[in-house]
């Protein structure tokens, strides 16, 4: 039986029903008794899978954060190797988001805003913008930036900014205009190679460049 195939666990229903309301309405915003009501799923069986509401919350941001970061890692590669373009790159992941039905901003700083700080809830959506920020600076140092960490921090504002806009007021151009504003941080802040110092090509086993 192929993974496709698998026919989802209790514990499936339930996650993905709180990833739909929780997305929608914030984890305030929707209840267990909702979740246990349209997962299907008895409420004994809810609390051994996530003894408490927290750990719904928690095991709902794992989720946001494989399927957000994963999508910027995608359109990064997308742009090829270098990471220049790269950085710039990962904005087609601000439009694509921006585009989905249903789409309700960044689901880390929605759930951030009506936590309380210092909850394992609130650390986690922390933790997320921090991992982010990381990989973005790694991409700028690799990417030649005089000052990586200014440039990551400059970026990924750039994309909460695109995050928010995008559910505020709805115009199909922020991403667009993110993605140009994107291109003139990474242009200003690392310089483009000069002909003589543009990376040696590879070669392949016949000798051929590739």
């Amino acid at each position: 039986m192929s993974p496709s195939d698998r026919r989802p666990t209790a514990r499936d229903k339930i996650l993905e029903t709180a990833f739909r309301l929780f997305y929608e309405r914030g984890p305030r915003g929707a209840g267990i008794d909702t979740v246990v009501a349209e997962s299907g799923v008895a409420k004994t069986t809810l609390y051994k899978y996530f003894p408490r509401k927290d750990d719904l919350v928690l095991a709902y941001l794992d989720e946001v954060d494989h399927t957000w970061f994963g999508s910027l890692r995608a359109a990064a590669r997308a742009a090829g190797d270098d990471p220049r373009e790269q950085l710039v790159g990962m904005f087609d992941a601000l439009g694509s988001a921006c585009r989905r039905e249903g789409y309700h901003g960044c689901a880390f700083i929605n759930t951030a805003a009506e936590s309380e700080p210092g909850s394992a809830v609130h650390r986690r959506t922390v933790e997320h913008k921090a991992v982010v920020r990381a990989w973005v600076t790694d991409l700028a140092r690799r990417a030649g930036a005089a000052d990586a960490q200014l440039l990551g921090r400059q970026l990924t504002t750039l994309l909460d900014g695109g995050l928010a806009g995008g559910v505020l007021d709805a115009d199909p151009a922020i991403p667009a205009a993110a993605k140009a504003a994107a291109r003139a941080l990474v242009d200003a802040a690392c310089p483009s190679p000069r002909v003589g110092e543009m990376r040696p090509r590879a070669f392949g086993p016949s000798g051929e460049a590739s």
